[in-house]
């Protein structure tokens, strides 16, 4: 089986010299509940399936990645200069070949690149980190005017299958009252949150309006994707990108 023909290349205009990669949870070795491409080492798989996975995938890397020790928060790391497994959930990169990647499973991966090809970075947005500024803290770290800035969302939890509770929907609308039309009611007490609306929010609050991507569904395409909230007891995918 070809790897890359199960992978995702995203579809943007980004320069030549920046290359991404999005990762399903097809092409690798693991088994059931991870089969069968499982990149995450924490999630119960075995060892040796994940790096027999992770040695397939290096075949399409220019360089090992910058795994992350992701907390759902708004740390990043520059794959230049981090030593093995930083805690953060972003990271960005200036030097060819360091290759940023975060993982996710139903959370909303985002690849930023701003239009020189001079700065790439990935962004592990679940809504905590979302909702606590992981977006503008990667931007930030960026170091380039946000304007110059193009985005790319990957697979997540679509709308109807992210049920969450009123305390989420609160972190968003008191820093950003926009985000009210991210909300659908659900049962009492629950609204249905559109995580790739909120993203676009928060990436159209710096000033960036080139956003692409955001059309797959983790939770329902069962057979590409992995989703933590469909099986709890699942895989992990990546989303990478680098400077060639």
């Amino acid at each position: 089986m070809n790897l890359l023909n199960q992978c995702i290349i995203p579809n943007w205009p980004a320069p030549a010299r920046v290359k991404a990669l999005q990762t399903t949870r097809q092409g690798g070795v693991s088994v059931a509940p991870y089969d069968n491409f499982n990149l995450g080492s924490h999630v119960g798989d075995n060892p040796l399936a994940v790096a027999r996975n992770r040695i397939l995938l290096n075949a399409l890397l220019p360089s090992e990645p910058v795994w992350l020790e992701q907390t759902h928060s708004t740390l990043v790391a520059d794959a230049g200069r981090a030593s093995c497994l930083p805690q953060a959930d972003a990271c960005i990169a200036r030097h060819r070949a360091a290759v940023c990647v975060v993982m996710t499973a139903d959370c909303l991966p985002v690849l930023l690149c701003d239009e020189a090809g001079s700065v790439v970075g990935a962004v592990h947005a679940g809504w905590k980190g979302l909702a606590a500024g992981v977006i503008e803290a990667a931007v930030l770290a960026m170091n380039v005017a946000p304007r110059s800035l193009m985005a790319w969302l990957g697979p997540a939890i679509s709308q109807e299958a992210f049920e969450v509770g009123e305390e989420v929907r609160a972190a968003f609308i008191t820093v950003q009252p926009r985000a009210t039309s991210a909300f659908t009611p659900g049962q009492p007490g629950k609204w249905f949150a559109d995580i790739h609306a909120l993203a676009r929010l928060r990436l159209n609050a710096l000033g960036i309006t080139k956003i692409y991507g955001g059309d797959y569904c983790t939770y329902h395409e069962r057979e590409r994707f992995f989703s933590y909230r469909r099986d709890g007891v699942t895989g992990r995918m990546g989303t990478f990108i680098w400077l060639e």
